[in-house]
């Protein structure tokens, strides 16, 4: 079954017997499910036509997206670069590589996500819009895994840093902020703009204190009467005390700071400060760290996970890694309410907040269409040596098993399959019995792809599968009539069987028409002419032809006359031979000397013996003059040797 890039056709066949009324499949040779339907009552049968449809179902849908297409080519360099640069670096270094590589392959997901949004722009198509918007939120959700994943497990951040993270991934993820800061700045008026407090407070909401007060500053310019409660409002978002990366303060230090500047925020809002304008006092009542007056802002944070950051921003900013699941798992609780139940997606980004691995895994194997993304993963988080201690109860550890599933998957597409060859490699189990397995179902369409695959055989010595691949080349060659195609192939794959039988149609031929066909390939056979005896018969053959040609006659009828006395012809060929042998006997110089000659008479008695023994065929007027001839050409050459050879004694 050919491979294609657009979907197969309906496909119908003749009605199946009565008797078999149910579904039934098989899986075909590149993991196909054919499903075969029949109507369900003999009445609907009756009013209906009587060809029921086959529906081909493929394991793997994914490989034949254009979009994933391009994930599954970039991501497959960060793989391979991975497993090459293993053993390089340690400690810190090797975690900043392996961050490094994390981002590779998000950059990947987020470059996929922006072309299927394209393409769901440009698309007139309802349904391929639908698609592709469909596609984007799925890579979508993938890289807000993977960064999550990336912070928690790779990086491992501690207290104080791990929150700086989070806030990045939040702000990276939850983007709508600012398409609506653009809308209020275009206005006329910004700070009369209905959306200009939702941008301040999406801002603050994110920690981004510095965009806030940019924003804030056209209240003030705009607003004389309000100068006042913005210059302090100001003055505490640019007090906040927040940990950087680079920064050497304890937490100790970080928490008194924290707590002095909570204990201004709370003054103010007590003095009333922000009591005439509502929307800076909500502000202040975020500053402290309110759950209430957060959680009243869900629709402007759109996600539980948002209201998790938000929530450990201003009430919890030291918080440990390993308390992380308590809160998460409350801001689940107040976010969603008792009027929705979780998502696969609350599920996953849960389970990566209790740092269990092993489950983030199963439910994005569950949750996602294909093995890319957990494949991927998991190798990179056993390059962090994180999944040491799990192995599955056949043997192979998890990562590997992930890597021989997606792999596997690559294997159904025509192109895609080159780059599963690699994945194998690095599975050290079971990777070269899969890709042993595998690599005998792809279709040899053409010579080029054929040499494709021989190349990946040979270079990895899976010596069955180069002799597989060469045979069926060959067979493929002889089925269209180009023998020296075909002996190439089974030289290749030292068939001394195969190469006997080619052989033995080049000298059929050669009887039929005289002439060689393929006379480059036969002229360089080389030391491949020894790879049996009829391969080498044929080489010497053209030989001794090459020699006649160039009048090199004594080295040509000696070569000869070895070819009829080593037997290694065919005997129908000998007659062939011997009829060499006349034009020889007939030149004016003496060539066969007198043992010479009585050699060939011996091989011409043979095969006249051997003519009578069998009685196959009765002897024609044409072979009948021929071998008369020869016996003549060999009497008056015997006589003309002896008389040479006694006047040279004298």
């Amino acid at each position: 079954m050919e491979e294609l890039d657009v979907e197969p056709p309906l496909t119908l066949i003749p009605e199946l017997n009565s008797e078999q009324k149910q579904l039934r499949f098989e899986w075909g040779p590149v993991e196909m499910l054919v499903c075969e339907t029949l109507y369900g009552t003999t009445e609907q049968k009756e009013k209906r036509p009587g060809c029921p449809f086959v529906y081909v179902v493929r394991k793997d849908q994914d490989v034949y997206s254009h979009t994933l297409r391009k994930l599954f080519n970039e991501s497959h360099g960060i793989f391979v670069g991975l497993q090459k640069d293993e053993k390089e670096k340690v400690g810190k270094s090797r975690t900043t590589q392996l961050v490094r590589v994390s981002k590779s392959y998000r950059s990947v997901i987020r470059a996929c996500m922006e072309d299927s949004h394209q393409m769901a722009v440009s698309a007139r198509d309802p349904v391929m819009r639908t698609q592709h918007s469909t596609q984007v939120s799925i890579l979508s959700a993938m890289e807000l895994i993977w960064n999550l994943c990336e912070i928690m497990f790779i990086e491992a951040a501690p207290a104080g840093p791990l929150l700086l993270h989070l806030l990045d991934w939040v702000r990276l993820h939850v983007c709508d902020v600012d398409n609506m800061v653009c809308e209020v700045l275009k206005s006329e008026s910004p700070a009369k703009h209905e959306n200009f407090w939702n941008a301040i407070t999406i801002f603050v909401l994110q920690g981004r204190m510095d965009e806030a007060r940019q924003l804030l500053s056209k209240e003030a310019s705009a607003s004389p009467a309000s100068v006042s409660m913005c210059k302090i409002m100001d003055e505490l978002m640019k007090k906040m005390p927040i940990l950087s990366l680079g920064n050497t303060q304890t937490l100790t230090e970080m928490e008194l700071k924290w707590q002095h500047w909570h204990d201004e925020c709370q003054r103010f809002l007590q003095d009333g400060t922000f009591a005439a304008n509502p929307h800076m006092e909500t502000i202040c009542k975020i500053l402290l760290g309110d759950e209430n007056t957060i959680l009243e802002k869900k629709d402007l944070m759109t996600t539980w996970y948002h209201f998790l950051v938000t929530r450990l921003l201003y009430c919890h900013p030291t918080v440990k890694p390993m308390e992380l699941h308590l809160y998460a798992q409350s801001s689940l609780d107040q976010f969603l309410g008792s009027e929705s139940s979780p998502e696969p997606l609350d599920i996953i980004l849960l389970a990566a907040f209790e740092f269990d691995i092993h489950q983030v895994i199963k439910e994005c194997s569950i949750a996602l269409s294909n093995w890319w993304f957990v494949a991927h993963l998991t190798d990179l988080l056993d390059h962090c040596n994180l999944l040491q201690s799990h192995n599955l109860y056949f043997g192979s550890n998890m990562r590997e098993y992930l890597l021989l599933e997606y792999a596997s998957g690559l294997f159904c597409h025509h192109s895609l399959w080159q780059l599963a060859v690699d994945y194998f490699d690095y599975c050290p189990e079971y990777g070269r019995a899969y890709l042993e397995l595998h690599i005998e179902r792809i279709p040899l369409d053409t010579e080029h792809k054929a040499l494709k695959v021989l190349r990946i055989c040979e270079q990895r010595m899976m010596n069955d599968q180069v002799r597989s691949v060469c045979k069926i080349m060959a067979m493929k060659a002889v089925r269209n009539n180009r023998l020296g195609s075909a002996l190439s192939w089974s030289i290749r794959a030292k068939d001394a069987a195969f190469a006997t039988l080619i052989s033995d149609r080049f000298l059929k031929d050669y009887c039929e028409r005289g002439t060689f066909s393929d006379l480059d390939l036969i002229d360089n056979l080389g030391s491949a002419m020894l790879l049996s005896d009829r391969l080498t018969f044929l080489g010497k053959y053209r030989e001794f032809h090459r020699m006649y040609g160039e009048k090199q006659f004594f080295p040509a009828a000696k070569l000869l006359l070895t070819l009829m006395t080593a037997r290694i012809a065919p005997s129908s060929f000998w007659m062939t031979l011997l009829t060499d042998a006349l034009p020889l006997l007939e030149q004016k110089e003496v060539i066969f000397s007198a043992d010479q000659t009585y050699e060939l008479m011996r091989c011409l008695e043979d095969v006249m013996a051997t003519k009578s023994k069998n009685q196959t065929v009765q002897d024609d007027d044409t072979e009948t003059f021929k071998v008369e001839m020869l016996r003549l050409a060999l009497a008056r050459n015997l006589a003309r040797a002896i008389v040479k050879e006694g006047t040279l004694e004298e």
